[in-house]
C-alpha cells in the first residue's frame, strides 16, 4: 500500500495503528482531528507533507507483529475492550496522579507556578472524563451490543430513547475534542512533560504519568472516533 497526501489520517491509523507513531513524531492529531487529510494537517502545521508521507511509506514497508488489527474486531468485543482497558486505566491513573500533582504543587508551586495550571486542567479532565465514560457505559455501549445481537439473531432492534446512535456519538466526539485540547494545553505548559532541573523524583514521576495518560487517551479516542463509532453508525443504517 502506497500512502498518498490526500488520504484521511484517521482511516490510516484505523487500518494500521503503527502509523500513529509517525503522526505523533510530527505532532499531528490523529484522534480528535483524524478526519483531515495528511495534506490539510501538514498545511495547518506548516510541515512538508512529503516528509510525513515518506516516513509513513517507510513504516508500511517494515514488518511488525505488534500492531493489533482493531478494525477487524466485532463491535461488541471492541466496546468491551475499551471499557475494561481504557476506562479502567483512566479511573486508576486519575486516583494515582491527583495526589502527586497536589504534592508537587505544595512543594514546587512557588518556584514553578505553572504546576497550578496543570493541576487545574488535569482535575477538569478527570471530572469530565468520569462523566463521559459513564455515558458511554450506560447508553452508547449497551446499544452497540444490542445492535450486534440483533444482527446475529436477525431480529429488529428497538429504537433507543435517543432515537439514533448518531446523536450520543456526536456528543461523545465533541467531548473527545474538548479533552484532547485540554491535554494539549497540559503538554504545552509542561514543555512536553519535561521536568525542570530542580525537579524531585515525585515531580519526574508525575510528568511521566501525565505523558503516559495522554498517550493512552489518544489511543482510547482513536478506537472510538475512527473505528467503533463509524462502524456503529453504519451498523444502525444496515439494521434499519
Amino acid at each position: 500500500m502506497n500512502i498518498q497526501e490526500d488520504q484521511i489520517i484517521g482511516e490510516l491509523v484505523a487500518n494500521d495503528y503503527r502509523t500513529a507513531s509517525v503522526f505523533k513524531k510530527y505532532n499531528i492529531d490523529f484522534c480528535c482531528q483524524g478526519n483531515r487529510t495528511i495534506n490539510d494537517a501538514c498545511e495547518a502545521k506548516k510541515i512538508d507533507e512529503k516528509l510525513v508521507v515518506s516516513d509513513l511509506n517507510a513504516l508500511m514497508q517494515s514488518q511488525s507483529d505488534s500492531s493489533i488489527d482493531f478494525k477487524s474486531w466485532p463491535l461488541d468485543l471492541l466496546a468491551d475492550y475499551i471499557e475494561k482497558k481504557h476506562h479502567r486505566y483512566v479511573e486508576e491513573k486519575t486516583l494515582e496522579i491527583k495526589p502527586y500533582l497536589d504534592k508537587i504543587c505544595r512543594v514546587h508551586g512557588e518556584r514553578h507556578p505553572e504546576l497550578y495550571e496543570i493541576n487545574k486542567h488535569f482535575n477538569a479532565t478527570a471530572g469530565e472524563l468520569a462523566m463521559h465514560m459513564k455515558k458511554e457505559e450506560l447508553m452508547v455501549f449497551p446499544f452497540i451490543r444490542k445492535m450486534v445481537k440483533s444482527q446475529q439473531e436477525n431480529t429488529k432492534v428497538e429504537t433507543p430513547v435517543f432515537e439514533s446512535v448518531q446523536f450520543p456519538i456526536q456528543a461523545m466526539m465533541d467531548e473527545h475534542t474538548t479533552e484532547g485540547d485540554r491535554f494539549r494545553k497540559i503538554e504545552e505548559i509542561s514543555n512536553n512533560y519535561t521536568p525542570p532541573q530542580d525537579a524531585c523524583n515525585t515531580y519526574r514521576v508525575t510528568f511521566a504519568l501525565l505523558k503516559e495518560f495522554e498517550q493512552d487517551l489518544h489511543l482510547h479516542i482513536h478506537l472510538e472516533n475512527n473505528i467503533l463509532f463509524p462502524k456503529a453508525i453504519e451498523l444502525e443504517k444496515q439494521l434499519n
